[in-house]
């Protein structure tokens, strides 16, 4: 389980995650978004993307783990999702939806009572995960993809 100061710390960097992605991709071209993170991966354009659909899921599994007993998370085929038509469009939408997402996110959990933070939902792949596992996951998941962006950045001098 989670301290309050933990869930503080959680929060608080889901808030900030959309400024650091905007910041991530600020100035890259088409080129540059389409470009792997690395060998084999996900273009900047594709990361982008995931971000906004992994956030929107998580923020409807934590919905359905506050509003259900135990219920079933559906699991989804990432890289499947990364290759669908909307994973071309430009980063924009995605951008926008991350904002969104995420100011009704912190929302969310900062009305939280603390009982709320043990509820738990099954995961195929997780098994058992309470709300404080959710969090914890996602809290690191954007930052995780911003240093793929800003390291390939980094390599490549832009």
């Amino acid at each position: 389980m989670l301290s309050a100061e933990q869930r503080r710390d959680g929060i608080a960097r889901l808030l900030e995650l959309p400024g650091l992605v905007e910041e991530a991709v600020r100035g890259l071209d088409d080129a540059q978004l389409d470009t792997p993170y690395r060998d084999g991966g996900w273009s900047v354009r594709q990361v982008v993307h995931h971000l906004a659909d992994s956030h929107l899921n998580a923020l409807i599994r934590m919905k359905l783990t506050l509003t259900e007993e135990h219920p079933p998370l559906k699991p989804y085929d990432q890289d499947e999702w990364a290759r669908l038509g909307d994973a071309a469009l430009p980063v924009a939408p995605s951008l926008a939806i991350l904002r969104g997402v995420h100011e009704r996110w912190a929302a969310l959990l900062e009305s939280l009572p603390e009982e709320a933070w043990s509820r738990t939902a099954y995961h195929p792949e997780r098994g058992d995960i309470t709300l404080d596992d959710q969090l914890s996951l996602y809290a690191g998941h954007g930052v995780h993809h911003v240093g793929q962006i800003t390291g390939l950045r980094t390599r490549n001098g832009w």
